[in-house]
């Protein structure tokens, strides 16, 4: 968090009056979450309509657990209403919002809401809900969707994210298997450098705990940390990086002794393992063809470390991604440029030709690419490294802001929506059809369940009490305790059996 958030505050204005707006006599109010639509979202073509749900349990245990009672629940009474009052008199006006509510809830000491949920590495249907979440005690019927903005803030991301590091490994294995590819490098050709493109270090830090769920490959220090603190991540592995330069280092001692800079981390730094060079500082094909060549012996001899690894990892960052790594016709027949990165690579280092004839570049040189890489780009650079006789294991691609920032909440059009309700102990099934719109913002009506028919999760609406307790929504959090914990490997492997 950029400072420690005073929870009662991490909403919008307009919630705070709806406790007043609800019907007297309302005791209840019952909310879904839902991700309604993919008509904005940047998919494969062969999408098939379902998103991975991910996030739940660390926004239930830091945001609704851990954060609520540090800033609110464990604060003095006096101290807390006096902030509240201060904030909503000022904005609003004298007295607009009452404070009683607020003193009751302090005293009760936790938040009285249920939320049942799907099992978190689930890939769900769009209109289906994921969760549901109730108030537990009458009085506080209010909780209910006074909790939507945060919960809302905190999770699309995380979805989204998780969604589409699903797509890009998904396109990443359809490729592999293709081109006879080795499989269990997959889960490394993704790799998250998008900490600092995103909206601020908690953004970055849960969104790359998402992109975790699918891949091994990180650069965000924190969101490992996340996996560990809130999904007992530490039973597992949970990702690692390589060593890696920037363009400070590689400028530092000047263009004349670019290739003397190559030598030092090949030779000195890390004689071992792998090291990843940015190579486009001054000219990108001047690195890949000469200094290549020149270093060649030097980068063949490299000694494995101790996982086996023993790869210098060029890194081009700049230009048209699919005519870097695939080559360019437009340029002059058989120059670097014409042949593209991985062309040039072979032909210095060679590889192996696998049983569908397709060549792999020699274990101790590799390629990453990480500048404006989007799942269409991405096809496109698999599709020519295909064409021209080459695997898809010849590149990494580092997901950044372009693939995870360039999205908003209505990617996927998430949004919770009451859809049932009590007043004066008469139950009301409630729903939203705006005659002005598509079908899109239409929501469920009733009390909800989910079932696994078939292998597809369907949305049953209009439920009697005892049916809403049957389905795959199960409780995770409730009065303040988060009841149902999951593994972060057994999210995965939901996702990837």
């Amino acid at each position: 968090m950029p400072f420690d958030i005073f929870m009662p505050h991490a909403t919008d204005f307009y919630k705070t009056g709806h406790i007043r707006q609800y019907p007297e006599g309302t005791s209840f109010v019952y909310s879904n979450w839902t991700c309604r639509s993919d008509k904005h979202a940047q998919v494969l073509p062969d999408f098939d309509h379902k998103v991975v749900f991910f996030g739940l349990q660390g926004v239930c245990d830091w945001m609704l657990n851990q954060q609520w009672r540090r800033s609110f629940f464990n604060r003095p009474l006096s101290q807390v209403i006096r902030r509240i009052e201060k904030r909503m008199d000022g904005a609003l006006g004298a007295g607009a919002v009452g404070l009683g509510p607020w003193t009751a809830l302090h005293g009760l000491g936790y938040l009285p809401v249920k939320i049942k949920a799907v099992p978190e590495g689930s890939r769900v249907n769009v209109r289906v809900p994921v969760f549901t979440i109730q108030n537990t005690l009458n009085e506080f019927y209010w909780v209910t969707n006074y909790l939507e903005t945060m919960l809302s803030a905190e999770l699309w991301k995380q979805m989204t994210t998780a969604t589409t590091a699903y797509e890009y490994r998904r396109l990443l294995t359809r490729f592999a298997q293709a081109t006879g590819a080795d499989p269990g490098f997959v889960p490394w050709q993704g790799h998250d450098f998008s900490m600092r493109g995103l909206s601020g270090i908690s953004d970055a830090t849960q969104s790359g705990a998402a992109h975790l769920t699918s891949f091994l490959g990180t650069d965000t220090i924190s969101a490992l940390d996340y996996v560990e603190e809130f999904y007992e991540g530490d039973e597992t592995f949970i990702g690692g990086s390589v060593p890696a330069t920037e363009h400070s280092v590689m400028c530092m001692d000047g263009e004349g002794s670019e290739i003397d800079t190559f030598r030092r981390l090949i030779c000195e730094l890390y004689p071992k393992g792998i090291v990843s060079i940015v190579s486009d500082t001054w000219d990108f094909w001047r690195v890949i063809n000469e200094y290549a060549r020149e270093l060649r012996e030097v980068i063949l001899n490299r000694q494995p470390d101790a996982t086996g690894n023993a790869k210098v990892v060029f890194r081009p960052d700049s230009g048209d991604p699919v005519k870097v790594l695939v080559g360019d016709p437009s340029e002059p027949f058989g120059s670097p440029a014409f042949k593209g990165a991985v062309e040039c690579l072979w032909d210095i280092f060679g590889g192996t030709t696998n049983a569908k004839a397709y060549r792999t570049l020699d274990k101790h040189v590799g390629l990453i690419y990480g500048d404006s890489i989007s799942l269409q780009r991405a096809q496109e650079i698999l599709e020519g490294l295909k064409r021209k006789g080459f695997t898809s294991g010849n590149v990494v691609f580092g997901l950044g802001s372009y693939t995870y920032q360039y999205v908003t909440r209505d990617t996927f059009g998430t949004a919770i929506k009451a859809t049932f309700g009590r007043v004066k102990g008469q139950d009301r099934a409630i729903a939203k059809k705006p005659k002005t719109d598509d079908g899109v913002k239409f929501s469920a009506r009733g009390l909800l369940r989910v079932e696994q028919e078939r292998g597809e999760f369907v949305l049953h609406e209009d439920q009697a009490t005892e049916q809403e307790g049957q389905g795959v929504l199960e409780t995770m959090f409730e009065d303040g305790i988060l009841v149902r914990r999951e593994k972060f490997s057994d999210i995965r492997k939901r996702l990837w059996p």
